[in-house]
């Protein structure tokens, strides 16, 4: 069963309850599954009301194995239908509640029945959604997309249609405007991220070329692995060079 927000309670005596996570540990759990999640990202998830973690006197977050269960969830159908944040609270508030809902899917129309929308977007994959799915879960309109594809921050790779990733760039992007960073702010991290792409592909690019598929399979997890290394590197240099710790 999915874990029931706790909606701020028990604050007092939650943190010396036995099973509660950190962050870190969170992430850590998630990472299996989703290595694309970031801390960020479970803040985020936090702030529109997905996952309500208990927390210490001091402040500091705990979470249950059933806030991480519900985060799991939560990232799952973002990841596989490409749902916007406000459809999947609602689905996993009527689990909770123990309505049987089903979740929207994309699939081949039946005989007799109509098919798709020819003007609509096209079906999402595991590597591609469309404009009007792009903006829906990322909870912004076409101006502020224009605006970020004007900075780079966002591409399309073909016509209105985007990398499965442009969800995960779009909720920070929107979560760092909170702080009053603004897109035109994010030019030099999109530099940065572009040098250090560079950089892996560079390392890679030989196994890619290959004529054995298993080499070339290979590239593919090596290049992976450097991403992840990467921006282990990038956000420990960061804090750093703020003086602060990450959680």
């Amino acid at each position: 069963m999915l874990h029931t927000p706790s909606g701020g309670t028990g604050h007092g005596t939650a943190a010396a309850e036995t099973g509660l996570m950190s962050i870190g540990a969170v992430l850590s759990a998630l990472r299996e599954e989703f290595p694309e999640v970031t801390i960020s990202k479970i803040r985020f998830l936090e702030s529109e009301g997905l996952v309500e973690p208990r927390r210490t006197p001091s402040g500091y977050r705990k979470f249950s194995a059933g806030d991480v269960e519900r985060l799991g969830h939560v990232l799952r159908m973002q990841r596989d239908h490409y749902l916007p944040l406000k459809v999947i609270r609602e689905h996993l508030d009527a689990m909770e509640r123990g309505e049987a809902v089903p979740l929207p899917a994309l699939s081949r129309p039946r005989d007799g029945e109509a098919g798709p929308d020819p003007s609509a977007d096209p079906p999402a994959t595991a590597a591609r959604i469309g404009r009007a799915q792009l903006l829906a879960a990322a909870g912004v309109d076409q101006q502020q997309l224009a605006e970020w594809e004007s900075y780079g921050l966002l591409a399309p790779v073909g016509d209105e249609v985007y990398d499965a990733g442009a969800v995960t760039v779009a909720g920070l992007i929107t979560e760092l405007g909170r702080f009053g960073i603004e897109p035109r702010h994010l030019r030099a991290m999109k530099a940065a991220a572009d040098r250090e792409a560079g950089l892996v592909d560079q390392v890679v690019a030989p196994l890619r070329r290959h004529r054995n598929p298993q080499t070339r399979a290979h590239a593919e997890a090596r290049a992976r692995e450097l991403a992840g290394l990467t921006v282990k590197l990038h956000a420990a240099l960061v804090s750093a060079a703020l003086g602060v710790r990450l959680p």
